[in-house]
């Protein structure tokens, strides 16, 4: 199962993703959870809470599909 993340920028950090998904509370813990849980970007391991999302990008943790979407606003 994917869910859809609609962004309102040209890109999010994995560690913002994490936040707007609320899987972490507060920026603090983006170092924390991206080491300690299984996070791949488009099929490739990551482990960079800076790394740049994209729409059109698809965000898997720990089994569940993300897919990035451009809002239109």
């Amino acid at each position: 199962m994917e869910t859809k993340v609609n962004i309102h920028t040209d890109y999010i950090t994995l560690g913002q993703l994490a936040k707007l998904l609320k899987l972490i509370q507060s920026g603090g813990e983006e170092k924390v959870f991206v080491v300690s849980h299984r996070i791949s970007v488009n099929g490739e391991a990551e482990n960079r809470r800076g790394r740049k999302i994209r729409p059109g990008d698809t965000v898997n943790i720990d089994g569940s599909d993300y897919v990035v979407c451009a809002s239109k606003a």
